[in-house]
């Protein structure tokens, strides 16, 4: 069986994106330079972060795209492209990338889940937000600063203190169906 992506133009869609070498920090060491590259990308394809965490070595986030486009696809190799690019080369890079002139600085893919009603859209908001957490870099939500959680606080949409008495088991797992 061949894998298809989604393509529902004007969708909105969580994605889970990786470094290759998941013992880095690279995305908080360089937040700067991801930033950069998501404006930059943002300019000439333009998209909504409805929420982003980045964590030291993967990302998760909720876009929403255009009403004409579905083509997450390219976005994402554009910011991967981007942020590799200001980094200095010193990851381990396989054959199978040397022979392809590949950077060894993300995973080639990307996980993505097109949102498919309200439901969905707030169990991955949750998520989002709550990842921090989960993997014990932070107690509560709002002392990770690598989150648009802030954002979305100072919107009213969460509260400062969300997430502080919450049971996890089954709550946040990954389940993306």
């Amino acid at each position: 069986m061949q894998y298809r992506r989604s393509n529902t133009k004007g969708g909105t869609y969580f994605f889970t994106v990786n470094l290759a070498e998941r013992n880095k920090r690279l995305l908080i060491e360089h937040i700067d330079d991801l930033r950069l590259a998501f404006k930059k990308v943002n300019v000439k394809f333009p998209f909504i972060i409805d929420a982003i965490v980045i964590l030291p070595e993967h990302l998760h986030t909720i876009w929403t795209l255009p009403k004409n486009d579905a083509d997450f696809s390219t976005r994402w190799r554009l910011i991967k492209t981007w942020f590799s690019k200001s980094l200095l080369k010193t990851e381990h890079i396989n054959t199978s990338r040397m022979n392809k002139s590949e950077r060894g600085v993300w995973q080639r893919r990307f996980w993505e889940h097109q949102i498919r009603d309200e439901t969905d859209y707030n169990r991955h908001m949750n998520y989002v937000y709550y990842n921090p957490v989960k993997h014990g870099y932070v107690d509560n939500v709002i002392d990770w600063p690598y989150s648009s959680f802030h954002r979305d606080v100072e919107k009213g949409v969460y509260s400062k203190n969300w997430g502080e008495h919450i049971d996890i088991d089954g709550v946040f797992g990954e389940t993306h169906g």
